[in-house]
């Protein structure tokens, strides 16, 4: 039986308390947006676990389209999700648009974590496929990416649980 079970409720709300605080002076959480910062952080560290892949740094504070950049130059942009869909991307032309859509990354990771918030997948997907795949979020007025089957069988699939 896990410790955490004999916990009091109040004892339980403290403890996650002190766990963000952790996390937050270990860099792993810089913002309000938990599951986005979380996601980041495990991306990097995993992507730079791997041999065929070229390390990622986290992106300046206030970079628009991307979190992060690898040592090549290559921007990633980096979305976590319990889902089966992103956040959205900013800064597209609009659906129906006759200007082409300006290169604002080379990479997507998609982090998806379970319903209980454990990394299960990490997906690259190179800026074509996102044209690809990429969805309009209407009254957002953004794009986002749906995990369907297709682009799932189309991404490198980087970690998978």
């Amino acid at each position: 039986m896990s410790k955490i079970n004999n916990l009091t409720t109040e004892q339980l709300i403290e403890t996650y308390s002190d766990i963000i605080n952790q996390l937050k002076e270990r860099g792993v959480i810089r913002t309000k947006n938990l599951i986005g910062d979380l996601g980041e952080y495990l991306a990097i560290e995993h992507f730079n676990k791997l041999p065929n892949k070229s390390n990622l740094n986290i992106a300046p504070p206030g970079t628009k389209n991307i979190d992060a950049i690898s040592r090549n130059g290559e921007r990633y942009s980096i979305k976590s999700t319990t889902g089966n869909i992103t956040g959205v991307f900013y800064g597209l032309e609009d659906p129906g648009s006759e200007k082409k859509d300006t290169q604002k990354f080379e990479y997507v990771l998609v982090v998806m974590f379970s319903d209980n918030f454990k990394l299960d997948k990490i997906l690259e997907i190179d800026w074509n496929l996102f044209l690809k795949h990429k969805k309009w979020h209407g009254s957002i007025k953004a794009w986002n990416l749906s995990i369907t089957k297709a682009l799932l069988s189309e991404a490198e699939i980087v970690y998978q649980r």
